[in-house]
């Protein structure tokens, strides 16, 4: 039976799922809602997605996967098992190659219960690789080369930032502020100021509606319903692109210096290209408005946003099951 060589990025908020001779052929939340009386799965991804927040009693909307790494085994495997299933139709019992990206930085510990996870569902062959990398390659960067390439990917759980020269990573950090950290800020801030709780649904849309992280790059309102903390009641309040960029700015300027320093230990050399080249920025924390600009202000290089930045890593596994003989040798260095 023909296998099927199947690439993966495993992230903190969504899965995506690439087959070598398909494309894309999955992109769902990292979500699923567990019967806490049975423990059996009740819903996987998009429809357990719709269920945070909303869930009676025993049943628990949970996310398995904290700051790019897996924080619930077990579910891990029951999510990755569904997608797997639900990707490969019929044929679910050919047993696929898998590679699958991580982040930078993380512990032999973590990656080996990234690739035990993976093995668990029926996979013949685990590879893994460094999200940054992978995302360098999806946004079409040439990494091969003698030459310096930086890349931001900002994901839902970390945010890698690396320099890669001649197909590897020269210089890297992984760190655990990205997109839902941003949406924990907007829920603080809201609570703190207007005493109103809100989710992270809603959270995560005013994010995207009116969210800013550079000064005057948006001028928005938008009407925000939360249960108030005083009297208990449901209760609607208007907010501004002004206060998001007050929310958000402390963590926009982690990133922004943990690229800083990045920059700081690469070679000169490595420097001047970047200098010449600019930034890519990868990842669904590119699409909030004003990180670009942000990050140009602040680094003093070009920086631009990946053509389809919420892709980009699971389409650089894609280039890479075409190159599986240099994956099985180790000298994956020539994309």
């Amino acid at each position: 039976m023909f296998t099927k060589d199947i690439g993966i990025d495993l992230g903190t908020a969504n899965v995506l799922i690439y087959i070598k001779g398909q494309g894309i052929v999955l992109n769902e939340p990292s979500v699923v809602a567990i019967d806490e009386d049975t423990k059996r799965p009740v819903a996987v991804g998009t429809t357990a997605k719709e269920m945070l927040g909303r869930t009676p009693g025993q049943v628990k909307a949970i996310r398995p996967l904290k700051d790019g790494v897996i924080a619930d085994f077990e579910t891990t495997e029951i999510m990755l098992n569904y997608f797997i299933r639900k990707v490969n139709g019929k044929s679910f019992f050919t047993r696929p190659r898998i590679l699958i990206c991580c982040p930078s930085n993380i512990t032999q510990v973590e990656k080996n219960a990234i690739k035990e996870a993976a093995e668990q569902t029926g996979a013949r062959k685990v590879y893994l690789e460094e999200e940054p990398k992978v995302a360098a390659i999806g946004a079409g960067m040439d990494i091969s080369k003698p030459s310096g390439n930086m890349v931001i990917d900002i994901g839902g759980g970390t945010t890698d930032i690396a320099i890669l020269s001649l197909g590897g990573i020269v210089n890297s950090t992984s760190i655990k502020v990205a997109g839902t950290k941003f949406d924990n800020d907007i829920i603080k801030f809201i609570r703190e100021k207007y005493k109103l709780l809100i989710g992270d649904v809603t959270a995560e849309d005013i994010k995207f509606k009116i969210g800013t992280v550079f000064p005057g790059s948006r001028d928005e309102k938008m009407e925000v319903r939360g249960r108030d903390l005083v009297t208990g009641l449901p209760h609607t309040i208007t907010i501004t692109s002004e206060e998001i960029e007050e929310a958000l700015r402390e963590s926009a300027y982690v990133i922004v210096n943990a690229a800083k320093s990045v920059l700081e230990q690469t070679p000169p050399e490595l420097s001047a290209d970047i200098v010449d080249k600019g930034v890519v920025i990868t990842g669904g924390g590119a699409l909030l408005d004003g990180f670009a600009q942000l990050l140009n202000h602040e680094l003093k290089v070009p920086v631009f946003i990946a053509e389809s930045p919420l892709t980009c890593v699971v389409e650089g596994t894609g280039v890479l099951l075409d190159n599986i003989p240099l994956l099985e040798s180790g000298l994956n260095k020539n994309y």
